[in-house]
């Protein structure tokens, strides 16, 4: 017999256990820390009025859609580059490397935040586009997985780690670090 429901929880729990978090200089922080820093950026970012941007590929397309939509109603503007027409334009005119990267460079501005999702880190669209995002004068915050080394991992102003090779897992602790954020932004905005 395969794994167990119980099991299968029980193993991500223990993987959300060894999410690690660094800052921009690579200097590793506690989760609690690093995510508090996430609410604060986040929160500052809407209160100057600018705006969550949100890139994924796949899982983590579906990821960055809800919560964009999540962050929008916690009273954040905020939106996700993934629209089908969008992406296939921009594919065809420009390359699928720069199908996050353009839109980011047209919308994107100073103040502004991109939340970069990758299982694997490696999506040379995502690395583009927050290459694009830095030019633009925005903060980032990246989500990987897999191996630590990842490029995405040392791009971030903070950055998220999900230790493990096995993209179900990675994207479902990806999702849980989102709901505490948006759970954390609607603590706030409530006072």
């Amino acid at each position: 017999m395969g794994k167990t429901l119980s099991r299968t929880l029980e193993d991500l729990a223990e993987l959300t256990r060894r999410v690690a978090c660094t800052e921009a200089t690579g200097t590793v922080r506690a989760p609690d820390a690093g995510f508090d820093q996430c609410v604060e950026l986040l929160a500052g970012c809407g209160a100057a009025g600018g705006t969550v941007l949100w890139v994924g590929n796949g899982g983590s397309a579906a990821l960055a859609s809800h919560f964009a939509v999540d962050v929008f109603n916690a009273g954040v503007r905020s939106t996700a580059f993934n629209d089908a027409a969008l992406l296939t334009c921009m594919g065809n005119d420009c390359g699928y490397e720069q199908v996050f990267a353009r839109p980011v460079a047209l919308f994107a501005s100073p103040g502004d935040v991109l939340v970069a999702i990758s299982s694997s880190g490696r999506s040379p669209n995502i690395l583009a586009a927050v290459k694009a995002a830095r030019e633009r004068g925005c903060a980032v915050v990246t989500l990987s997985g897999f191996r630590p080394d990842n490029p995405l991992r040392g791009l971030g102003d903070w950055n998220f780690h999900v230790p493990l090779e096995s993209y179900g897992p990675v994207e479902m602790a990806h999702a849980l670090i989102c709901h505490a954020l948006v759970d954390a932004l609607r603590e706030r905005r409530r006072g």
